[in-house]
C-alpha cells in the first residue's frame, strides 16, 4: 500500500512539493513554510479530511492545522505536551504552536516511522483516529457519505489504497478501536491530540466522544488537559493568521 499516496489524498497535497510555483506571503503561508523540514507533511488545499470537515458548521481550525501541517503537526504539539505535563510546566503558550520542532530521536513521538499495535505504519492510525472523531457527532448524512465514497473513488488511488479509505470512512466512530491501535504513551498522547484536532469540540456528542476516547487510552491524570491545551494553542495561531490574512486581503 502507497501510505504517502493515502496520506496526499487524505490532508491535501503539499505545497512545497512544487518549488517551481512561488509561495505567498500570507501569514497563513508564513505558518506552512515557517514548518520545519519533515514537518510539512501534508499542506494546500484539497483532501477528504478538508470534505468530511466542511460538512460541518462553522470553522473547524484544528482540521485546518493538520491540513497546514500535516502528521507531524501531531508529533510536534504532542510531544510539547507530554513533556510540560512531566516537567509539570504549563502548556499551550507559546507564540507559534503550529512551528514547533520536529520530535528529538529517541522521543517515542515519530508519526513517520512508528507502527501501531497491528504493526501498520502509525499514521494510518492517526487517520482513522481523525476521521472516527470527525464522524463522532453523525453530522454526515447519507447523502455525504455518498458524495465522500464518489471522490474517494476519483483519487487516483490504486485498489488496496482505495479499499482502505472507503473502509475507514464507512466504519462508525469508535473510541474502543482507536485506543486499541496505540502500543505506547507517546501514541495514545498523539491519537487522542489528532482526535481532538479533528473535531474542534463543540458539540455534546464530540466531548462524550472524547471523554470516552481518553477513559480507554487509560490518559494519566493531567496529561489530557496538556493536550487540550496545545491543540486550542494551535487554533488560535491558525485563527490569527486567517484573520489577518483576510484583513490584508480586504
Amino acid at each position: 500500500m502507497d501510505i504517502n499516496k493515502l496520506l496526499e489524498g487524505f490532508l491535501g497535497s503539499q505545497g512545497s512539493a512544487h518549488p517551481s510555483k512561488p509561495r505567498g506571503h500570507s501569514p497563513v503561508d508564513q505558518i506552512r513554510s515557517g514548518l520545519p523540514g519533515g514537518l510539512a507533511g501534508g499542506a494546500a488545499a484539497g483532501g477528504l479530511l478538508a470534505l468530511l470537515l466542511g460538512t460541518k458548521a462553522g470553522r473547524k481550525l484544528g482540521g485546518k492545522a493538520l491540513k497546514y501541517g500535516g502528521m507531524a503537526v501531531v508529533a510536534g504539539l504532542a510531544y510539547k505536551a507530554y513533556q510540560d505535563w512531566k516537567q509539570n510546566k504549563p502548556s499551550g503558550n507559546e507564540a507559534e504552536p503550529l512551528n514547533l520542532p520536529k520530535p528529538p530521536d529517541g522521543s517515542g513521538f515519530d508519526v513517520d516511522h512508528d507502527r501501531d499495535h497491528a504493526g501498520q505504519d502509525f499514521r494510518l492510525a492517526l487517520m482513522r483516529a481523525m476521521i472516527s472523531a470527525a464522524k463522532s457527532d453523525d453530522h454526515i448524512d447519507q447523502a455525504e457519505h455518498g458524495h465522500i465514497r464518489d471522490q474517494i473513488k476519483e483519487m487516483g488511488f490504486g485498489a488496496e489504497e482505495k479499499a482502505a479509505m472507503l473502509d475507514y470512512f464507512s466504519a462508525p466512530a469508535d473510541p474502543i478501536e482507536v485506543a486499541r491501535l496505540a502500543r505506547t504513551d507517546a501514541q495514545r498522547a498523539e491519537l487522542y491530540l489528532a482526535s481532538v484536532l479533528a473535531v474542534d469540540p463543540d458539540t455534546a456528542e464530540e466531548r462524550r466522544y472524547l471523554d470516552e476516547l481518553a477513559r480507554q487510552l487509560g490518559m494519566p491524570d493531567g496529561l489530557r488537559d496538556h493536550l487540550d491545551l496545545e491543540a486550542a494553542a494551535a487554533r488560535r495561531q491558525l485563527s490569527a493568521a486567517e484573520s489577518s490574512s483576510e484583513t490584508g486581503s480586504s
